[in-house]
C-alpha cells in the first residue's frame, strides 16, 4: 500500500448509506495499480446535508466524487455545469471539481455501451431495436446511451406505463411504450429493474420470440448470473452481466480525477466481484 503525501488526489463516492458500495474497492484496485498519489473513500451523508457536503469538499480540495442512491438528482442540482449525459439522463454519478466549479456528467449509459461491446463484440447500437424493461433512472441512462449511439428503436415496458410514457416524451427520438416485451425483432433486451436480484423474486419473461442472433443485458450483478442471464446462455444467446457496467462507469471519473484513463481486466473484475455469488 503507497503512502499518501501531501499532494494526495482525493476523490470518494457520496451516498446515504454508502457502506455497500464497492467503488473504493474498485478504486483502491486502480491507484494501487498506476502507482497514483492518492485515495478514494466512502462518504456517507444525508440528504439534507448534501449540497453542503459536496461545497465542502470542493472546498477541501478534493478533485470529484462519485454519487449514488439517493443522490444522483441532487448532484445535478448542485452542479455549476453539466454535460450533454447529465441532461439526458437527468441526474449526475459524477462530479469533477475544477477552476472553482462542479462539473456533472452521467456516465452509466457510456459504461453500459461500453460492457455490452465487450462481453457482446458483434454488437453495436444500431444492430436493431432494443427492448428495456423498467422505466427509472438507470432505464434512462441506458436508453439515452443507446439512442445517441444510433440505436434504430428503443421500447420500454414497464409495470407502471404512465411512468414510462413519462420517460419517453422526456427522451424523445424512436422511443415508445408497449405493455408486453416486443422480442420478435428485437436486437437485444435489457433489464434495468431490481427483479433477479439476490433477495428478490425473478424476472418471469419467455425469450423464446427472441432472434438467434439477439444480446441479452442485466444491469443486476448479484448474483452475477441472474435467472434472465441462465435462460439467455440456455438458448444460445449473448449475455452481457451487470458487473462491466459498474466497472466501465467508472472510468472517466477516475481519469478525470487521477490523471490515468485505468482499464477494465480479470484483476480488476476478481477484486471487485471475486465475493459475489455466481448465480
Amino acid at each position: 500500500m503507497s503512502l499518501l503525501s501531501g499532494h494526495a488526489r482525493l476523490a470518494g463516492i457520496l451516498g446515504w448509506p454508502v457502506s455497500h458500495s464497492r467503488s473504493p474497492r474498485l478504486h483502491g484496485h486502480w491507484l494501487a495499480r498506476h502507482g497514483v498519489d492518492g485515495a478514494y473513500v466512502p462518504l456517507p451523508v444525508r440528504p439534507e446535508r448534501f449540497a453542503d457536503a459536496v461545497r465542502a469538499l470542493a472546498d477541501l480540495g478534493f478533485r470529484g466524487a462519485n454519487v449514488t442512491i439517493p443522490h444522483k438528482e441532487a448532484a445535478f442540482a448542485v452542479c455549476t455545469s453539466v454535460d450533454a449525459t447529465a441532461h439526458r439522463a437527468g441526474a449526475v454519478n459524477t462530479l469533477v471539481f475544477r477552476d472553482g466549479g462542479i462539473e456533472g456528467s452521467n456516465t452509466d449509459g457510456w459504461g453500459f455501451l461500453r460492457n455490452c461491446e465487450e462481453a457482446a463484440p458483434g454488437w453495436a447500437p444500431a444492430a436493431g431495436p432494443v427492448v428495456i424493461l423498467g422505466a427509472g433512472g438507470s432505464a434512462r441512462a441506458v436508453a439515452a446511451a443507446l439512442l445517441d449511439a444510433g440505436c434504430p428503436r428503443v421500447t420500454l415496458v414497464n409495470r407502471t406505463p404512465a411512468r414510462a410514457d413519462a420517460l419517453a416524451r422526456a427522451l424523445g427520438g424512436p422511443i415508445e411504450v408497449a405493455d408486453r416485451p416486443p422480442l420478435e425483432d428485437a436486437a437485444m433486451l435489457v433489464n434495468t429493474t431490481s427483479l433477479g436480484m439476490q433477495g428478490q423474486p425473478g424476472l418471469e419473461i419467455d425469450l423464446a420470440p427472441l432472434p438467434a442472433g439477439a444480446v441479452v443485458a442485466d444491469i443486476v450483478y448479484v448474483p452475477r448470473e441472474t435467472p434472465l442471464l441462465a435462460a439467455a446462455r440456455a438458448r444460445g444467446l449473448a449475455a452481457v452481466e451487470g458487473l462491466g457496467m459498474l466497472l466501465h462507469q467508472a472510468r472517466p471519473g477516475f481519469a478525470a480525477w487521477f490523471g490515468v484513463t485505468p482499464q477494465v481486466d480479470a484483476d480488476l473484475r476478481a477484486v471487485v466481484g471475486g465475493d459475489i455469488p455466481a448465480r
